[in-house]
């Protein structure tokens, strides 16, 4: 057996010991990567400068019935390269992507299973380290089950952590801001009473992105890259060591992932930096994903969207068309409430709206069959995504759409029904090709069906990943609703415009809401993985239900700048055309702001306190500032040095007023106008909840 071992190794292309002696490095600006193998056990562990990120901790993969990677291995070589490219993102903050870094493989092999061999990858970049595990082609190892990924992350210090519980269903929980020694999913979820916990075991387990700053100075943050295949990572905290180890999400048996070689794990991802606007800026997790697969992506067209969706959440009208399936007259129609949202009349006064503000696309939910006994109806079908209700008239929409320039975005909620939704998926996207619909908004509440898969496992990951090909076939554009958080796949499916996951505006219409912080958390958590349909632009911000009770905790001019800080190709105008009428100045900066853009700065930045982002619009000569702050008030003073030199700008300001709080008075707001150029500074005064939006346009002429 030794002797066939070592003819297969040599035809492998590797000695038949090792050669290579540890520690072994690669490093990339101040950010270096050091892997070590003793006594059998490897070990990573990163510095940026002369500061540790991670000390000395385990990688590793265990699998069911053993002989996995936990055991004692040997070091076969390894190999060092260097990378520097530059790439286009189809849509995106910036329009040039650098992709600099340098790998180092490092190539292992499991004595205990001869035969047996992982190659863990390191890409080390400048603003941090992405690693995964890869199992070459090889005879010793066909199907396996993945029972624990041990990779760890041995934390320096106790970090103040930016957090939310490790739930494998929902990652729309409030932000904690603690420190590691503190972490505890009873007591956050205590917080957010509004969500039912299905199954969260591990009361010290964090989901990622997760948000770290260190005492010494240093910004941190962990999450993963190019989730395919695989459940999503979520962190133990030992919180006496501050050691982090993964956890992976299971399935309904309890397996974590079904793998077959050749495979690979998704990247496991640390950004740091000693300031936190890198964090923002940061493209690490992009540049880890695989370039494009689409064979054509000019159909892709981000856009700006209103629709029947928040007069739902704060009770002017309903989803469904009766009150229950059974309601039924003599003939056997449903007997309609009166409360429909999605019908014909009501849809063409948000295409008017649309069409009158230039905005490009109108979604409409609760327009299909099947709203009455949809919610925890855990069935195999509950929806069939293509029979409308009586009063929604599909053609006559859809021609009315045209005459006006609106495209109508589709609305498929599958009501935890995945299954069903793939047996319609081609259905669907043929009917949304027929009737004009070049995007859809997918919907997973509730218990995933097959078996109660959890919405984070590896089932609904592979799920994700259909839904986007399917839709790219037929040029569909995606936005998915409670599904696993982004790790930047929207690079490798660019239709794969934009998503939920993550608590967004619509908790101000139905539960607690959300504080003032919460908007200046968000980027630096849920976002660094990519896009998120947050639903800005709420006007109405008290009195909007009939409770009386709710409100949305931000100033008006913070809604507007929410438009820049929290980027999405894909952003929804989400109050009601009335209440936009009420405030046509205000509204203009909705209209005016794009959502594709050519260049991004972050001008100042700090976890949940303050955010101020510039961004130049794509092709234009245009730029457009967003700055939030949390409950506090505060002045931010900004350079314009982004401008371009010898040109001046109009500067419309759109701004808190002096009376302005998100609690006492929050729509009171001041707009102004001055001429500036590259070498000025403004001054913002952004209320308690509060923010301002600058839109800065050529002067004619000049």
């Amino acid at each position: 057996m030794k002797k066939q071992l070592f003819f297969w190794l040599l035809a492998a292309g590797f000695p038949a010991a090792a050669q290579t002696p540890t520690p072994l490095t690669a490093r990339q600006g101040k950010v270096k990567l050091t892997f070590m193998l003793a006594a059998g056990q490897p070990t990573y562990a990163v510095t940026y400068g002369t500061k540790a990120v991670v000390n000395a901790s385990r990688l590793g993969l265990a699998f069911e019935g053993g002989q996995g990677f936990d055991g004692p291995l040997t070091l076969l070589g390894s190999e060092v390269k260097d990378v520097d490219e530059t790439w286009q993102p189809v849509w995106g903050e910036v329009k040039n992507i650098r992709n600099h870094y340098q790998q180092l493989t490092v190539h292992l092999r499991q004595p205990a299973a001869p035969g047996r061999r992982l190659d863990v990858v390191f890409r080390v970049f400048a603003d941090g380290v992405g690693f995964r595990y890869e199992l070459p082609r090889q005879l010793a190892l066909g199907n396996f089950v993945v029972s624990d990924e041990l990779t760890e992350f041995a934390l320096p210090a106790d970090h103040q952590a930016f957090w939310i519980p490790g739930d494998y269903d929902t990652n729309e929980y409030l932000y904690t801001k603690s420190r590691l020694s503190a972490v505890d999913n009873a007591q956050q979820v205590k917080a957010s009473t509004e969500i039912a916990v299905r199954d969260a075991p591990d009361a010290q387990a964090v989901a990622t992105p997760l948000m770290l700053k260190a005492d010494d100075g240093l910004y941190v943050n962990i999450h993963e890259a190019a989730q395919v295949d695989y459940p999503a990572m979520q962190l133990h905290v030992d919180r006496a060591s501050h050691r982090l180890t993964a956890r992976l999400v299971p399935n309904a048996v309890g397996s974590k992932a079904f793998l077959r070689a050749p495979s690979r794990t998704p990247w496991r991802t640390i950004i740091v930096s000693d300031k936190a606007p890198d964090i923002l800026a940061s493209k690490l997790i992009l540049n880890l994903n695989e370039p494009s697969k689409l064979p054509t992506t000019d159909w892709i067209k981000p856009m700006k969207f209103v629709g029947v969706w928040w007069e739902m959440q704060i009770g002017k009208s309903d989803w469904k068309y009766a009150n229950s399936a059974d309601t039924l007259d003599a003939q056997g129609h449903l007997i309609p409430t009166g409360r429909h949202g999605a019908n014909t009349a009501n849809v063409k006064r948000y295409i008017d709206f649309a069409a009158a503000h230039h905005i490009a696309g109108v979604l409409v939910e609760g327009w299909n069959v099947g709203w009455e006994d949809w919610f925890g109806a855990w069935k195999e079908q509950v929806f069939d995504f293509v029979t409308p209700y009586p009063d929604f008239h599909v053609q006559e929409i859809k021609d009315y759409a045209q005459s006006k320039g609106v495209q109508m975005i589709m609305h498929n909620e599958t009501s935890g029904s995945a299954t069903s939704y793939e047996q319609h998926l081609d259905t669907a996207y043929q009917f949304m090709n027929r009737f004009g619909y070049p995007s859809v908004k997918t919907g997973y509440v509730g218990r995933i069906i097959p078996r109660g898969e959890h919405h984070d496992g590896q089932w609904m990951s592979n799920h994700f990943v259909r839904v986007a090909e399917m839709a790219a076939k037929h040029h569909v554009t995606v936005d998915m609703h409670e599904s696993v958080r982004p790790t930047g796949l929207s690079r490798t499916y660019p239709n794969w415009l934009s998503g939920e996951a993550g608590r967004g505006n619509e908790y101000n219409a139905f539960s607690i809401g959300s504080p003032p912080e919460h908007e200046t958390i968000m980027p630096f958590t849920r976002f660094i993985g990519g896009p998120m349909d947050y639903t800005p632009g709420i006007f109405k911000l008290q009195n909007f239900e009939p409770t009386g009770k709710r409100s949305v905790r931000t100033t008006l001019a913070k809604q507007l700048a929410l438009y820049v800080v929290l980027y999405s190709p894909l952003q929804m105008a989400a109050d009601l055309p009335e209440n936009y009428e009420a405030h046509p100045d205000a509204f203009k900066f909705i209209e005016d702001v794009p959502v594709d853009w050519d260049d991004t700065r972050i001008v100042a930045a700090e976890p949940g306190d303050y955010i101020t982002t510039v961004r130049k619009a794509k092709g234009e000569n245009e730029w457009y500032l967003g700055s939030i702050t949390d409950e506090n008030a505060r002045t931010q003073p900004v350079k314009l040095d982004f401008l371009p030199p010898g040109q001046r700008f109009e500067a419309t300001i759109y701004a808190d007023a002096k009376d302005a709080d998100w609690q006492k008075n929050p729509a009171s707001y001041q707009i102004t106008k001055q001429v500036v150029t590259s070498k000025s500074t403004l001054t913002l005064r952004l209320a308690p909840g509060g923010g301002a939006a600058v839109s800065f346009k050529p002067v004619a002429g000049k």
